[in-house]
C-alpha cells in the first residue's frame, strides 16, 4: 500500500519508514524538520518538507495514498504555561488540518501516535477499597521524600497495576491534553467521515537514533548523556517509580501492524492501543541497564528530587494489542536498554 507518514525524518518516524520499506510498502514523507527536534540536519532523501498545518499542501501528497500515519508532533513535559499555544497549534490544529484534507482527497485510514501520557496517573488498587483514583500528589509530601500515592479514602498504601485501554483519558500537561485532543477529533473524524481509525498509545520510547541532549530526548537518553560525560546518572525521588520501555523497533512493527490492521477494517471502525513491552522496570532500574552497557558502568545517583506534576507509576497492558493487531515487542528492555548504552544516537 501507499503511505503517508508524517514525522518521517523523526526519530520513531525514521524506524516506521524504514520498517514500512521492508514490508514491501511505499511511503511518502512528510516533515517540517522543526530546529528544537532536528537541529540544522536537512531532510532525508525523498521526505517532503511541510508543515502539516498548511491545507494547500495535502492535496498532491495525498493523492493515490492508501491509509496515513500521522506520528508528526512537538512532544515534552510542555514545562512553561508559554508552551501551550505550540502544543495546540502544533499538534491539534495540525491534526484537524490533515484529517479535513484527508477526507476532501478520500482518504479513510488512519494510524494516530498517541502516547501512554493521556492517563496522567496510572491505576491503583487499594487493599480495602479496590481501585482507586488518586489525585496528583501534594508538593509537600513530595519534598518531605514521601513519593508513593495514597489512598484517597483511607490513607493507606495503594499497589500499581496494569492500564488498559478503557482506562479513562487524564491529562495532566501540556502535551498530553494535545495528545488526548488529537484522539478526540480522530474519533470524531471516524464518525462523520464514515472511516477507519487506529491510536497508537506509545509508552516510554527507546533506541537508535534518538535524539540526544533536547527537549524531545527520553529519560533513558539522559542517563546515557550523564554516563558519557563520566558522570552518574541522576535518578528523581527514590527510583522506585515504574513504567514500561519499549524498543524503537517495536514501535515501528506495531504501526505496520496497526496500518495493515486499519486498511482492512470496516468504516467507523475506531481503537486504541496500548504499545508497551510488557516488561515493566523501575526508573533506578534504567539507569542501571543503561550503565552496565558502558565500560565505566558508573552506578546511579539517586537524589530524591522531583518534578511537580509527575505521575508515580504507569504501567501498560498489551494484551489488546496482542490479541487484536498480533503485535508483542520483541526486544526486552534488560537487553535492549544494555545496548542502548552505545546505540547511535542523534545529535
Amino acid at each position: 500500500m501507499r503511505v503517508l507518514l508524517t514525522g518521517a525524518a523523526g526519530f520513531i518516524g525514521g524506524a516506521i519508514a524504514d520498517a514500512l520499506a521492508e514490508a514491501g510498502h511505499e511511503v511518502v514523507g512528510v516533515d517540517l524538520m522543526l530546529p528544537q527536534a532536528h537541529g540544522s540536519a536537512e531532510a532525508p532523501p525523498g521526505v517532503h518538507v511541510h508543515d502539516v498545518r498548511r491545507p494547500e499542501v495535502w492535496p498532491a501528497l495525498l493523492e493515490g495514498v492508501d491509509a496515513v500515519c500521522h506520528q508528526a508532533a512537538v512532544v515534552g513535559a510542555g514545562v512553561k504555561v508559554a508552551d501551550l499555544p505550540d502544543y495546540a497549534s502544533h499538534n491539534d490544529l495540525g491534526t484537524a488540518v490533515l484529517l479535513a484534507a484527508m477526507h476532501e482527497a478520500g482518504v479513510d485510514r488512519l494510524v494516530l501516535a498517541s502516547s501512554m501520557v493521556v492517563y496522567g496517573e496510572g491505576r491503583y488498587t487499594c487493599p480495602e477499597h479496590g481501585d482507586v483514583s488518586p489525585p496528583p500528589r501534594p508538593v509537600p509530601a513530595l519534598e518531605a521524600g514521601d513519593f508513593e500515592v495514597p489512598c484517597p479514602v483511607c490513607g493507606g498504601p495503594l499497589d500499581w497495576a496494569l492500564v488498559d485501554e478503557s482506562a479513562p483519558l487524564a491529562p495532566r500537561g501540556a502535551y498530553a491534553a494535545s495528545k488526548a485532543a488529537q484522539e478526540h477529533y480522530a474519533a470524531s473524524w471516524v464518525r462523520q467521515a464514515d472511516a477507519a481509525a487506529v491510536a497508537l498509545r506509545y509508552h516510554n520510547v527507546y533506541g537508535p537514533r534518538m535524539p540526544r541532549d533536547t527537549p524531545y530526548s527520553g529519560v533513558a537518553a539522559m542517563f546515557r548523556s550523564s554516563l558519557e560525560r563520566g558522570e552518574a546518572p541522576r535518578v528523581y525521588e527514590d527510583g522506585a517509580q515504574v513504567r514500561d520501555f519499549v524498543h524503537v523497533a517495536d514501535v515501528a512493527r506495531a504501526n505496520v501492524a496497526a496500518l495493515e490492521a486499519v486498511v482492512a477494517a470496516e468504516p467507523g471502525h475506531w481503537a486504541a492501543y496500548n504499545v508497551a513491552s510488557g516488561h515493566p522496570v523501575t526508573i533506578r532500574e534504567v539507569a542501571e541497564l543503561v550503565a552496565t552497557g558502558t565500560e565505566a558502568g558508573l552506578a546511579p545517583e539517586v537524589t530524591g528530587q522531583f518534578r511537580p506534576g509527575d505521575v508515580r507509576h504507569v504501567v501498560a497492558s498489551p494484551e489488546r494489542a496482542a490479541a487484536e493487531l498480533g503485535f508483542r515487542a520483541q526486544v526486552l528492555p534488560a537487553d535492549g536498554l544494555r545496548a542502548f548504552a552505545t546505540a547511535p544516537l542523534r545529535a
